[in-house]
């Protein structure tokens, strides 16, 4: 069951990220996937955590102060 949660994040890194863009190289590469991992967590809303960040899921109402 594990397993199925992180299938489902890669998924999204895959197809939201990785497969729109070219990179120049791997350290491009890298960092998008950096920016992206900060963009799914704190900005990018989620249905099933009911419309919330899984940063609000998991931080509260403190997620503002500990992205910034």
């Amino acid at each position: 069951m594990d397993n199925v949660f992180i299938e489902r994040l890669w998924r999204s890194v895959k197809y939201e990220e990785v497969y729109t863009r070219e990179y120049g190289s791997v350290k491009a590469l890298i960092s998008a996937r950096h920016r992206y991992f900060e963009f799914y967590n704190f900005e990018r809303r989620h249905q099933a955590l009911g419309e919330k960040t899984p940063a609000e899921m998991y931080y509260g109402g403190h997620q503002l102060a500990l992205a910034a």
